[in-house]
């Protein structure tokens, strides 16, 4: 047997749920559609016990079969949106943060511009 891959072990418990909710809901879209595992591990790509697996949300699954899975239910298009750059929140409240630090120091170069050119017009 393989050695599981350090991001397995370290993966937190919140991203295990997901993965175990994402593979049921394949797993229910899959017998909505009466189709066997045999049948939808063949549209898939991938063997049976593999299809068992996914629909276990079992983090070592490649990420091709997740997104070949959700291909068959017409849900692909759904794919790259999850790390758009728009929905972002992290980078957003980055790039925030560096605006805000950029003002201060403009905005204290500004302060002592303006103090400067005080001193000299009143001399």
């Amino acid at each position: 047997m393989p050695k599981s891959p350090v991001a397995l072990a370290v993966m937190p418990p919140a991203v295990a749920q997901a993965l175990r909710a994402l593979g049921e809901n394949l797993a229910i879209a899959r017998v909505r559609r009466h189709e066997s595992q045999r049948a939808w591990a063949k549209r898939v790509g991938c063997s049976v016990p593999t299809l068992i697996r996914m629909e276990r949300g079992d983090p070592g699954v490649g990420t091709g079969i997740y997104a070949t899975a959700l291909w068959l239910i017409g849900r692909a298009a759904a794919l790259p949106e999850l790390a758009a750059p728009a929905t972002d929140r992290g980078a957003l409240e980055n790039e925030v943060r560096g605006a805000l630090k950029r003002r201060a120091v403009r905005s204290a170069a500004s302060a002592e511009g303006r103090l400067a050119r005080r001193k000299t017009a009143g001399d």
